[in-house]
């Protein structure tokens, strides 16, 4: 431990980087570390790939950027052929989706708490970190490059510091960090919060879900799903000229099956999402990336009965657009039309872009969804409400999520879900339909609105959201409980976390 403590000595105090700044110039050179021709003046070689991952790191931890967004831009920034490109991916989402861990193994192996190591030096070391422990890079290669990083963007006197905490981390392996952290920890919640890299109110309110279907013991699976990178899943939209089956049969040298419970569903086989929704060969538009909680999510309203002809669906919520996709493509087949309502103007363009070649049936507009203007003074026989939640649902995708949310953004988002509902059945037509659904399975956000609602609203009825579920999804489909509304999982369905609840208007 005295290797870790030792080297630290040469970090000063007050070197923490303005807020924003990565250690580079925004072309993506090395600052002080280069000469004007974006050349190396010192240090050694650095691969591509960790310095991308690197800024994504200090873009998602500076810029609040969400890294699924963050990734690709940087990546396209640097060139990065295929492998590196991999390789970026890999660091930047396993060093954020277990940095909850990784910061507490790097308290235990420097005696420092993580507040007080630099900004910079804190991300390189995660990097290394996970670099370590997480993937099969040989030791002396992951702290070498992690000591070349700090010299390149942070303190180049904290080198030394660096390199004997992670020296440090390597001479160590999982299990006994594991054991450590229990061993360190205030109680048993704190020890799991650590060792599986998820908030300890976040751990509470998943247990407090999964107790509410008798499922107490799924939840150390459930936590295993969230830190596992979801396979990439298509949406093969109706009308799209192929089904997925067609899509799977037609080339098996493409990877993709029919995987997960939507009926519109393939699962790639890995690379470029790009490539696999140009071999699925359906038309503009109707092949698209969309994880397939959601796509049932949008089927269980489009499917909840028989579609009359010249329906008028509402998407209240829209952007950016996924759900907005499947419900145009419903529309189309049934003879309805959507109107697509979302709040923020640049989200809205969103909506647009993801509805190209389903734009006939579709007229998207940017209001409050709790304004009357959202609804152009028409009644509706659905209504999608894909409410803003905390994301709870999602964390395996947005491996940030779970560092941003606090229990204190709950009571202001609970009241918009609630105010947004209040809404929605207010220009629902008799007979209409009303979805509620939230990619976040915590109770507050999921029954307890649905269940107040229902207690001011004697109008309104809830359908089995269940049995709609189980006859528009693709083989058995899991759902205990007693509640007619339905819970996806990643452990049990290998979807996002979508709660999905039905109010018909009698």
């Amino acid at each position: 431990m005295s290797e870790a403590r030792n080297s630290g000595r040469g970090e000063r105090r007050g070197s923490a980087p303005r807020r924003g700044d990565s250690g580079r110039d925004r072309g993506g050179r090395g600052g002080n570390d280069r000469d004007g021709r974006g050349r190396e003046a010192r240090g050694g070689a650095i691969s591509p790939a960790r310095l991308v991952a690197y800024d994504v790191l200090r873009d998602v931890e500076d810029r609040d950027a969400y890294a699924n967004l963050a990734l690709p831009s940087r990546i396209r920034e640097a060139g990065l052929a295929t492998r590196d490109a991999g390789l970026a991916t890999e660091l930047a989402a396993g060093a954020l989706r277990w940095q909850g861990r990784y910061d507490r193994i790097i308290e235990l192996a420097s005696e420092r708490e993580i507040d007080r190591i630099d900004g910079r030096t804190r991300n390189v070391l995660r990097l290394g970190a996970h670099q370590l422990l997480g993937m099969r890079t040989a030791a002396h290669a992951a702290v070498n490059e992690s000591v070349e990083l700090q010299r390149r963007v942070g303190n180049r006197a904290a080198a030394g510091f660096v390199n004997g905490v992670l020296r440090t981390i390597g001479r160590t392996p999982n299990e006994e960090w594991d054991a450590r952290i229990a061993e360190n920890a205030k109680n048993a919640d704190d020890a799991l919060a650590s060792q599986t890299s998820h908030p300890a109110w976040v751990i509470r309110a998943l247990r407090d879900a999964l107790h509410a279907e008798g499922r107490d013991a799924e939840l150390n699976a459930l936590l295993d799903a969230d830190n596992v990178a979801p396979r990439v899943s298509l949406a093969i939209l109706p009308g799209a000229g192929v089904t997925a089956a067609d899509v799977v049969d037609r080339d098996a040298d493409t990877g993709m099956t029919l995987t997960g419970p939507s009926p519109l569903g393939v699962e790639t086989g890995g690379g470029d999402p790009a490539r696999a929704i140009a071999a699925a060969g359906a038309w503009r538009g109707y092949a698209r990336v969309q994880d397939q909680g959601s796509q049932l999510a949008a089927l269980a309203l489009t499917r909840a009965r028989p579609v009359r002809p010249g329906e008028r669906w509402l998407d209240l919520c829209a952007g950016p657009g996924g759900k907005t996709a499947v419900l145009a493509a419903e529309a189309i087949a049934g003879d309805a039309t959507v109107r697509a309502n979302e709040v923020a103007e640049h989200r809205a363009e969103l909506v647009r872009r993801s509805v190209e070649g389903l734009s006939e049936v579709v007229d998207v507009v940017s209001f409050d969804g709790r304004d009357s203007a959202a609804y152009g003074g028409e009644l509706f026989d659905r209504i999608l409400v894909d409410a803003p939640c905390s994301g709870l649902g999602a964390l395996r995708r947005r491996p940030e999520a779970r560092w941003r949310k606090q229990p204190s953004d709950l009571p202001d988002l609970t009241r918009l879900q609630a105010e947004l509902l209040e809404s929605a059945v207010a220009h629902v037509a008799p007979g209409g339909v009303v979805a509620y659904i939230t990619c976040s399975p915590h109770i507050a956000e999921t029954r307890v609105i649905v269940d107040r609602l229902l207690r001011g609203h004697p109008e309104l009825t809830e359908i089995d959201a269940r049995a709609v579920v189980q006859e528009v999804a693709r083989g058995d489909v899991d759902l205990p409980g007693s509640a007619l509304s339905a819970q996806l999982w990643p452990h049990r369905h290998g979807t996002d976390a979508m709660f999905i609840s039905l109010l018909e208007r009698t």
